[in-house]
Order: structure tokens, then C-alpha cells, then sequence
């Protein structure tokens, strides 16, 4: 039997051993503990930044921070999952620009709660300086979001400590603002919002041009199912340049359709907007993204519709498809994600696709409960007979948003 990796709420390994960690690093206690989520999207991929529809689920996987207001305009950054010291940054110096105040490479990490500090700033809320030390059970680079994470427990924390008052929205669009232009990760809105706005027990289905949302459950256990994620250990790295180029073409398209993002392409009039597409050598890449873009929102309808009709086994087959869209028209899976969808599928599995930015990070895989190890196994298997490092596998459990711990 394949036991699989306990997906432990943040709770019970996280505000003790942070608040610890924050003592032992700057010597006082901190002035209050917070926790965000990594996420796993159920269905709907590279649609965020296309206006499109989005279906994200919080993991019990969190970053949590401690954290304490200074009044010196010095912004001290900590992490017990990265190498080095302590990071010290004044606020007033910090710029996206290179003449700016960031972080080192060394200090990489640090870029993220520093470019939201930022981003506050320039929004005008009235932000000071930090002391912050952060601990993460979210895989980095395994396409779970683990920067969203730092990225909202930071601006969950300042806004409790400056009483702003922002609400989970607004959280969302301010830390995106800090990836999008402090970090230069052309990102979309869902990570975030996931990170903000997810709730224990569900699927979140956002609208990313307003970010309206509803919560849909999803008890797969109640239905005799389970998901699985499998890490497929490949780092992802979103600043490479291959994100920003998919988002480039679908800008492209959108303009050549002549609306306003590729959202607002009817999926019943897709074969006819693809033909109107004028023959450029770049246009074939384009047909390819806009195809996906506008199924990949079709599907997402048709996975919430399922969802509300109480049926999820029946979801399978459309995040079969949507693994096929993501590899064959946006050309960003990789043989191990390809290996780890196929593999589950042989082995009986109700569903499986790649999850995140691509170029490597997670699958997720929609199994019977009884044929979980048999799925686990087999995936495993195939990866050693691949000479692939051994996948991480775990179960998603639809976890809370952010909040305050202590």
C-alpha cells in the first residue's frame, strides 16, 4: 500500500513553532500570527489573465508568518525555509526598478512580501516598517502557488496590524500588483484570490474580470472519490520568459478579434473566430491559444454545472481534456506531467491533468477511493522506470482561506 502524504491543516504545525522561530530570530514576541493557503486549480488554466473563469481550491498546505509593525521604516524579512540571514530593507527606498531597493538573489524570496509592502505603499495606505519571519509546508515550485501564499499572509498581516480595512479582494489585487510589478511576473488574479477567498469544503468559481465569486462544494469523499496531487518535482520558474510569451499571443489574438480579451469569444463561435484569424507567421501559435483559452473557459461552465448537480465523478473526463489542451494547443506540459497524467489514466483513473503555470509542478489526479494506491503506484512506478526522481504524492482536502491564527 502507498501511503500518501498527510495533508495537515496549517493549525497543528504551524502558529507554536513559527512564534518560536520569531523569538529565536529577533528576540521578543511577534504581535500576531497569520496563515494563507497554497491552492490547486481544479479546472480552468491560463484563463485569469484572459478575463476568463477560474475553479482554484485552498490546500491545507500553508505559509504562516509571524509578524511585528516597526516604526522605523525598516522592513526585516525572515524565512525557516531559506538559506541565509536575515533580509533588512527600508521601505522608502523600495522600487521594482533596478535602481531600487530588492532583494539580493540570495534573498529571492524576500522580493515577494517586499514587493507588497510596496505595492500598498503606492497605493497610498498608510504602511510602515516589519519584523517578519515566515515558515511554508507549500512545495515551492510545484505549481501550488506557493508565492500567492507568501505574498497574502504578508498583505493579511499588514492590514491587520495598520488597520486598513481592506477586504479579501482588495487583498488580492494588491498582492498581484506586487508579483505583476515588483517581482515581473506577469501573473493573473486567481492565485491570489484563491489565497484570500477560498473556503474549507470548496471550489471557489471566480470570474476574474470582477472577481465575482461562488463557493461550490466539493466533497469528493462523500462521493466515494479522492484527489490526488502528484508533484512531479520539476521546478517551475514563471519569470523565465515562456508565461509572459503565451500571455503576449493571447493579447495578440484578442486584438486581431477585435474584443476586448479572449474571454469574450463565444465558445459556440469559435471555429469561426479561429478562421477570421489573418495568416501572419504567428498566427498559428495564436489559432493554438485562443483555442484553449476559449475551451478551457467552456470547460470550466461545464465543470461547475456538474458540481452543482451534485455529480463529480463526472468532472473526469474534462480535466482529461483540458491536460490535452494545455499539452497539445498552449504547449506547456512536460513528459513527466504527461507520464504522471497517462500513467494515472491506465491505471483507472476518473480524470487527470497538469495544474499551475506548467513547465513542470503538479498534476492532479480524480480517482476512485479504492483505487488510490493502485493510481499512487503505478505513477511512482512509471517514474522510476523513467528515470524521474520519485513524485510526491498527497491528497487535496479543500482547506480555509487566510486568516489569523493568533
Amino acid at each position: 500500500m502507498i501511503a500518501h502524504e498527510a495533508a495537515t491543516p496549517a493549525a497543528e504545525h504551524g502558529a507554536a513553532p513559527t512564534e518560536a522561530a520569531f523569538r529565536a530570530v529577533y528576540g521578543a514576541a511577534p504581535a500576531g500570527i497569520w496563515a494563507a493557503p497554497g491552492r490547486v486549480n481544479l479546472i480552468g488554466e491560463h484563463t485569469d489573465y484572459n478575463d476568463g473563469f477560474v475553479m482554484p481550491l485552498a490546500l491545507p498546505h500553508t505559509t504562516i508568518a509571524a509578524v511585528t509593525p516597526r516604526t522605523d521604516g525598516v522592513l526585516r524579512l525572515h524565512s525557516g525555509n531559506a538559506e541565509g540571514g536575515i533580509v533588512e530593507l527600508r521601505i522608502d527606498t523600495l522600487r521594482p526598478a533596478p535602481d531600487g531597493d530588492r532583494p539580493a538573489p540570495d534573498g529571492r524570496w524576500a522580493a515577494y512580501p517586499a514587493g507588497v509592502v510596496w505595492a500598498m505603499r503606492e497605493a497610498g495606505l498608510p504602511v510602515g516598517g516589519a519584523d517578519l519571519h515566515v515558515d511554508s509546508t507549500v512545495p515551492t515550485g510545484a505549481g501550488l502557488s506557493s508565492s500567492a501564499a507568501l505574498e497574502v499572509v504578508t498583505a493579511l498581516a499588514l492590514n491587520d496590524l495598520y488597520a486598513l480595512g481592506l477586504t479579501p479582494q482588495r487583498l488580492a489585487r494588491l498582492t498581484q500588483r506586487a508579483e505583476n510589478a515588483f517581482v515581473g511576473v506577469p501573473c493573473g488574479i486567481m492565485d491570489q484570490t484563491a489565497a484570500a477567498c477560498c473556503t474549507a469544503g470548496h471550489a471557489l468559481f471566480l470570474d476574474t474580470r470582477d472577481l465575482r465569486s461562488r463557493q461550490v462544494p466539493f466533497d469528493v469523499a462523500a462521493q466515494g472519490l479522492r484527489l490526488l496531487v502528484v508533484d512531479t518535482r520539476v521546478k517551475h520558474e514563471l519569470g523565465d520568459g515562456a508565461y509572459a510569451e503565451r500571455r503576449a499571443g493571447c493579447e495578440r489574438g484578442a486584438r486581431a478579434l477585435g474584443v476586448p480579451a479572449l474571454r469574450d469569444v463565444p465558445h459556440a463561435q469559435l471555429a469561426d473566430a479561429l478562421a477570421t484569424l489573418p495568416d501572419t507567421p504567428d498566427m498559428p501559435d495564436t489559432r493554438a491559444l485562443v483555442r484553449h483559452i476559449v475551451t478551457e473557459n467552456h470547460r470550466v461552465e461545464e465543470v461547475v454545472a456538474h458540481l452543482d448537480a451534485g455529480d463529480i465523478r463526472a468532472i473526469g473526463p474534462l480535466l482529461t481534456a483540458g491536460h490535452a489542451s494545455l499539452r497539445d494547443d498552449f504547449a506547456i506540459s512536460c513528459a513527466e506531467l504527461d507520464l504522471a497524467v497517462d500513467t494515472a489514466l491506465a491505471a483507472g483513473a476518473v480524470g487527470a491533468r497538469m495544474t499551475g503555470g506548467g513547465f513542470g509542478g503538479s498534476a492532479i489526479v480524480l480517482v476512485d477511493e479504492a483505487a488510490a494506491d493502485t493510481v499512487s503506484a503505478a505513477v511512482t512506478a512509471a517514474f522510476a522506470a523513467a528515470g524521474h526522481a520519485a513524485p510526491r504524492i498527497f491528497t487535496a482536502v479543500p482547506g480555509p482561506g487566510a486568516r489569523r491564527l493568533a
